[in-house]
């Protein structure tokens, strides 16, 4: 079964480390609450062959590489097991390196879930895919888990940040279709900063005021323009709330996620990989977050 003939899952890259372990455990429940595929890729890196006059080749793996990419693949496959014994579960031994592997693997329902070292987090997707063609992005969510991150009691909270665009679009439709299948709240964010003169001090109070309640008035129509345009007859059950604050989007969304399960953010990318993460709210965010982090790529599909 090629990847465009198998079932949605959720595609998770393993490399024996902490990190990758995390982001198994948080894939294998996602795919569980989801009822979708677990897929645990590894991938082996063999480099690629140049020559002048002939189509590059890859290096054969060695039985020893093999042996151990497929150690780790069933160590994975058995944890995995014990928590969730009716979960079904594919791996897959690549050649490639695992960035690679991943975005070959995924397709538009997917979810990718990656580890914040180890095998590389959104970083590596980026910076570290040399064998995936430059024009190639996510088609699916990208989220991040980081170190540490394992089986825990779940908070049933999620937290997405818009701001209008098409990307925080994404992240919404996000965030509400992992609610209906988690029986989360989602907690709506939006927020702003008020751009003052260089002499702010000088500024009459009551100006400073008008100025405030400006961009307070713009937030309100943002929030509520955008859930009018993604909530549907799926989500009207959810619990949704909004929290529009003065501050900074990344400290603002990871205030409210310290009691939250994951956080949502878009991206509106540059285009080719590098679009993952080339976003300042959601590399902050990725920076800071000590709970997962789910980013949408530019064209990403929401998985549902």
């Amino acid at each position: 079964m090629n990847a465009q003939e198998r079932p949605t899952a959720v595609i998770v890259g393993v490399d024996g480390s902490a990190h990758a372990r995390a982001a198994l455990f948080w894939a294998a429940d996602d795919a569980a609450r989801r009822g979708v595929q677990l897929r645990i890729v590894y991938g082996m890196g063999m480099p690629l062959v140049m020559a002048a006059y002939a189509p590059p080749e890859r290096y054969t793996a060695s039985e020893e590489v093999r042996e151990a990419g497929q150690r780790v693949l069933a160590e994975s496959a058995a944890s995995v097991a014990e928590s969730h014994p009716d979960l079904p579960v594919a791996v897959v031994l690549a050649p490639e390196n695992a960035p690679a592997v991943l975005l070959n693997e995924a397709r538009g329902h997917d979810v990718i879930a990656v580890g914040t070292r180890g095998l590389g987090s959104v970083r590596a997707l980026v910076h570290g895919s040399v064998s995936v063609r430059t024009s190639a992005e996510a088609p699916c969510p990208v989220v991040v888990v980081p170190e540490g991150e394992g089986p825990r009691e779940h908070r049933d909270r999620i937290v997405v940040g818009v701001d209008g665009s098409d990307s925080s679009r994404r992240a919404l439709r996000f965030a509400l279709a992992e609610a209906r299948s988690t029986g989360s709240s989602v907690v709506v964010v939006n927020s702003w900063e008020v751009p003052l003169p260089e002499d702010a001090a000088s500024l009459a109070a009551d100006s400073r005021t008008l100025h405030e309640e400006v961009f307070d008035r713009q937030s309100e129509e943002i929030v509520a323009g955008v859930l009018a345009e993604v909530a549907d007859e799926h989500t009207e059950e959810l619990d949704i709330s909004a929290v529009r604050v003065q501050d900074d989007p990344v400290t603002a969304l990871l205030d409210e996620g310290e009691e939250a399960d994951l956080v949502v953010v878009g991206s509106r990318g540059r285009g080719g990989t590098a679009g993952l993460v080339m976003g300042s709210v959601s590399q902050g965010v990725l920076h800071r977050a000590r709970i997962p982090v789910a980013v949408l790529p530019p064209h990403a599909e929401e998985a549902g």
